[in-house]
């Protein structure tokens, strides 16, 4: 009403030291707010949920409401994500149909597109285990051939074990000759998906989406040399340290120690004979 809070008060009849009062009470929560803020500062594209874990992971036990509260009062938010519809699937080769069943069982791969800060084009072949979630590799390249492809894979299945299938969509890396002649040669089964429809490779699409979310969408890369070194850290970010809630929030490499590859995943071709069946009849955390 544009009077004095001195006039406001006497009309009330209410002491002005009762109007001006505030509540002091000491900030028991200040520690614990700090890391809030922190984790959020760190991990941009991370929730409420996921700081609650990473809160967990770091030693803290706290009440997941606690950490709400004071996540709302630092005015904290992650943009939301328009969920799209889940669909089935047609073919008997789409990642609902066919789930993997152990490790090592259905691998998927896919190409990624992002560019330069001079507009230069960076190519990014994923490789998953869908049971474990793990992200096997992320070759960043300028260009990726079908030799490239074969060469990633020859790499993986030496160090971690020869998977039974492998699922993709029809682009031409993937269904060069050469890369299914190999693939064919030691026993590993190609799932192709049908054309455009990229939910039948929903595990990689999944990955894809936080890959271009938590990362691609936050970065400028300098040069590829700086892409490849970024990406590399985000990749052992998200096995060793990022809460997967499909794992009971557990990091992919932490739910892989657990797991151990049946025989069906050791390798069938001679070109592995040095290695024997117990290499992979191991923990790993890979």
């Amino acid at each position: 009403m544009e009077v004095s809070e001195r006039r406001a008060c006497k009309v009330l009849i209410q002491p002005r030291a009762t109007q001006r009062y505030t509540h002091k009470q000491p900030d028991k929560d200040r520690v614990l707010r700090q890391d809030i803020i922190r984790l959020a500062c760190k991990h941009k594209r991370y929730g409420c949920r996921q700081i609650v874990n990473l809160l967990d992971t770091e030693g803290w036990r706290v009440n997941h409401k606690r950490v709400h509260r004071i996540w709302k009062e630092e005015g904290l938010q992650v943009a939301r994500k328009t969920r799209k519809r889940s669909r089935l699937g047609t073919r008997d080769n789409s990642c609902i149909r066919k789930k993997a069943e152990h490790m090592n069982h259905v691998w998927s791969y896919d190409f990624i597109m992002d560019e330069t800060e001079s507009g230069n084009r960076l190519k990014m072949l994923t490789i998953l285990d869908e049971y474990t979630r793990e992200n096997l590799s992320i070759d960043v390249e300028r260009s990726i051939t079908s030799r490239d492809v074969i060469s990633a894979l020859e790499y993986l299945f030496a160090i971690r074990g020869v998977p039974s299938c492998i699922r993709s969509d029809n682009g031409s890396e993937f269904i060069a000759k050469a890369v299914r002649e190999w693939l064919s040669s030691i026993s590993v089964e190609t799932l192709y998906i049908e054309p455009g429809s990229p939910w039948e490779n929903g595990y990689t699409e999944s990955f894809h989406s936080r890959f271009r979310y938590e990362l691609l969408n936050t970065e400028l890369f300098g040069s590829l040399r700086e892409a490849k070194v970024i990406v590399e850290q985000w990749r052992q970010e998200y096995n060793h340290r990022r809460p997967h809630s499909s794992l009971g929030s557990l990091p992919p490499a932490k739910f892989a120690e657990n797991c151990i590859p049946t025989i069906s995943a050791t390798p069938q071709s001679p070109k592995y004979n040095s290695l024997t069946n117990d290499n992979y009849l191991v923990k790993s955390g890979t």
